[in-house]
């Protein structure tokens, strides 16, 4: 590392105990701004890194609710406001046992680069809880919900911060704590994104994240004169991402071979088709049920308590959660002829895999570009909620194209720019400080 970002990041781990997450995050990004710096002194004149490195603003408060046995719950509910220089603070709130200050500050951290990749006014934020959804009854979580916006309403608001969905947040939970904040505000704005299209949701929404994915898979294939047709392709998680990444793998003519959850994966070497697809969805988003159940319906392989990576294939899609990828599995990846990995997921791979990934020459869509779809097309979504109209679901998808494919051209030129060329991590986060810093220099020492 160069002596400043070594410094700040030593500042960083000091300042921030406990939280690996975090660290990991700050540690890649600033080490691949480090040629930035020795371009551009004054980015350390200007104490960017310092700033950059600390939110604007941490939240952390009790979510007391009442289980349906009328006994007393309560969580922990977190929202972290990290850097609004470019627009008002956007991501996603994450409820899972798992969740705490540290991961939600690198979700945040990382909410900052990804979205100023998307050419879209709007600065990074993350928020959550370790409430589970899991098992839990539509009242239990409704009151959850309520109980949470009741407290989180004060910081939130469509030019203030804009949460959306994450891990254990979907259409039913924005609904409830969309439903609790018009009710103590007494306002209609787009607060909250994710929306179903009753009261301002956007077509494309739900789809985006998985889209995007693969549209930014799309473009790493054509710069290397390859094609997503008849490529095998591995995804890991059931849920959203994973859901929508395999549809939109399936729509341009690959195949999709796995899908997983905490209980195992399942592999189908046939692939998984349209109709194969549908069951999914059901199982996941009415059932509630586990992927194991795909293989008892369709008899194929399932494998308890792993992860998807040792099957052999052109294209993974990691699609579930934080560092599912280590240096391991990226050695099993790459000996089983994997060429591109597109993270639909974030951060889900770890910096020893990255390494060697860069190594072995695989194209590399690190989360920060590959996965901007959701926020992009929360954006869209505000855009037609203050101007009181809806597009068409051709017009949204078109645009969520067009953004994905200007976020790989600004990460690919912005590696090229530093002798990089291939290395997204590098381009990606380069092109996303770089917005972020001028703004905060332009706008004084706050």
């Amino acid at each position: 590392m160069s002596s400043y970002v070594e410094r700040v990041y030593e500042h960083v781990v000091e300042k921030n105990e406990s939280q690996p997450e975090f660290h990991q995050a700050v540690k890649e990004v600033l080490e691949s701004l480090i040629p930035v710096f020795e371009k551009e002194p004054r980015f350390e004149k200007y104490k960017i890194l310092e700033r950059i490195t600390e939110p604007e603003r941490v939240i952390m408060f009790r979510v007391p609710w009442v289980n349906d046995n009328g006994d007393i719950q309560v969580n922990r509910g977190f929202r972290v406001q990290f850097n609004s220089a470019i627009g008002p603070y956007k991501g996603g709130l994450r409820f899972h046992p798992s969740v705490n200050l540290g991961i939600i500050k690198f979700l945040g951290f990382e909410q900052i680069f990804k979205n100023s990749l998307t050419g879209i006014a709007m600065g990074g934020g993350k928020g959550g809880s370790d409430f589970d959804p899991k098992g839990k009854s539509d009242n239990e979580v409704m009151r959850f919900c309520q109980s949470l916006m009741t407290e989180l309403f004060r910081y939130v608001g469509g030019r203030i911060d804009v949460p959306a969905g994450d891990i254990g947040v979907g259409a039913r939970e924005i609904g409830y704590l969309y439903g609790q904040w018009k009710k103590i505000t007494q306002s209609y704005e787009p607060v909250l994104t994710g929306k179903s299209l009753e009261f301002g949701g956007s077509l494309i929404r739900p789809e985006a994240t998985g889209y995007g994915s693969v549209y930014f898979a799309l473009e790493m294939l054509k710069a290397n004169n390859e094609e997503i047709k008849g490529k095998t392709c591995l995804v890991s998680g059931k849920g959203n991402v994973a859901q929508y990444t395999t549809e939109k793998c399936i729509e341009l003519g690959a195949k999709v071979v796995t899908l997983s959850d905490s209980g195992g994966f399942i592999y189908d070497p046939e692939g998984i088709t349209k109709e194969k697809l549908d069951y999914v969805f059901e199982l996941e988003n009415v059932r509630r049920g586990r992927i194991k159940e795909y293989a008892e319906e369709y008899g194929v392989d399932f494998y308890p308590g792993e992860r998807p990576w040792k099957i052999k294939a052109d294209i993974a899609f990691p699609s579930a959660t934080q560092n599912e990828i280590d240096g391991k599995v990226a050695k099993i990846l790459v000996d089983n002829g994997i060429i591109a990995v597109s993270e639909g997921a974030n951060m889900p791979s770890t910096a020893e895999a990255i390494d060697i990934f860069h190594e072995n020459k695989i194209m590399f869509g690190p989360g920060k570009a590959g996965n901007a779809g959701g926020v992009a097309t929360s954006g869209l979504e505000m855009a037609q909620n203050f101007s009181f109209t809806s597009w068409n679901r051709n017009t949204v998808d078109k645009k969520l194209h067009d953004i994905m494919i200007n976020i790989h051209k600004t990460a690919y030129n912005a590696a090229k720019d530093y002798g990089e060329t291939g290395n997204y991590v590098l381009g990606a986060n380069i092109a996303g400080f770089k917005k972020v810093a001028n703004a905060m220099i332009l706008q004084g020492h706050w």
